[in-house]
């Protein structure tokens, strides 16, 4: 039996305006716990059922999710234990931890449609 038989995640998808991201601000985490793209969807999906975040991404090979987040509705210790609920599934386990924020401008730029990380 393959490690990650069974385990299915489609990733959900949020609409984004750009203009959405003033007053926000971006945390980056790191993330232990994923060993795979699914793992990765899985915290993606996590933080992005929250209302007050606007855009995520996760970097698996880094082991970092990239978090725009509007402060005034979530916080990062928040964002810390959607990370978690994520892999409560009595099969996966993550764990995330603050490296830094920064504000949405010197954090993110958005290019012809494409997110560009800081």
């Amino acid at each position: 039996m393959e490690a990650h038989e069974g385990c299915r995640v489609e990733p959900i998808e949020k609409p984004f305006q750009e203009a959405s991201l003033q007053g926000a601000a971006v945390a980056y985490l790191q993330v232990t716990g994923m060993s795979c793209p699914r793992c990765a969807t899985r915290v993606r999906n996590g933080l992005l059922a929250n209302e007050g975040v606007k855009l995520a991404d996760v970097f698996l090979e880094r082991g970092v999710a990239a978090v725009a987040f509007d402060p005034a509705s979530v916080g990062v210790e928040e964002l810390r234990e959607l990370v978690k609920a994520a892999g409560d599934d009595g099969r996966h386990r993550y764990r995330a931890d603050l490296l830094v924020v920064k504000t949405a401008a010197e954090a993110l730029v958005i290019e012809s449609g494409r997110r560009i990380w800081r």
